[in-house]
């Protein structure tokens, strides 16, 4: 399905965390008999045609996921299991991206509404700023869920390359919209145990 107006979008759904405080793959956890991130890229599919999953271990996960999803073979850092940061590996796909914008995605975001990503998306045609997030309750930048200009990757090679890691140091010094969000367990990051109850409760 193609995104609700004329804006350019792509989608990138992350999935490069070592699941250390759960124990097990997140990606591969069912919510209703859906793996979490099969659950993740189909809401992505509904907001873009073109969605790009960026992973160490693209391998483990082409067998359940829609044949027209993108992966890109995330380059772990040296001596590492994966890259280390989320920023790094959505530098990594947005090297691939062609479109004006992308919306980013973590996979382990099991209440995600698709009707407020789109609503959001309507919004992207006026947007100035670099990114449009959502705030978490404590007023911090949600940054793997939400939109960013395509053009920022140059920005964002420049900030690794002086030692930069996280999406937090980098969008400080940037010009970010908020995006209105009434709910914010839209936002709840699947990153435990109890975190996998409540979801299923």
């Amino acid at each position: 399905m193609q995104s609700s107006t004329e804006v350019s979008l792509s989608a990138i759904v992350l999935a490069g965390g070592l699941s250390t405080r759960m124990g097990q793959d997140k990606a591969l956890i069912s919510i209703a008999g859906v793996p979490l991130l099969q659950r993740v890229c189909q809401i992505a599919l509904q907001c873009t045609d073109t969605v790009y999953l960026v992973s160490p271990w693209c391998d483990r996960y082409q067998s359940f996921l829609n044949s027209s999803i993108q992966f890109v073979q995330e380059i772990p850092a040296p001596g590492a299991a994966n890259s280390e940061t989320p920023l790094k590996g959505f530098v990594q796909g947005l090297a691939q991206v062609q479109s004006e914008w992308v919306l980013l995605l973590a996979c382990d975001l099991p209440q995600l509404d698709i009707g407020v990503l789109q609503h959001w998306i309507m919004g992207l045609e006026d947007a100035e700023a670099i990114a449009l997030l959502p705030k978490n309750p404590e007023g911090w930048w949600e940054p793997l869920c939400g939109f960013y200009r395509v053009s920022c990757l140059v920005d964002l090679e420049r900030f690794l390359e002086q030692g930069g890691r996280s999406f937090q140091g980098w969008l400080k010094d940037q010009t970010v919209q908020e995006l209105a969000l009434s709910d914010a367990t839209m936002l709840l990051n699947c990153n435990t145990l109890d975190d996998l109850k409540r979801v299923q409760n």
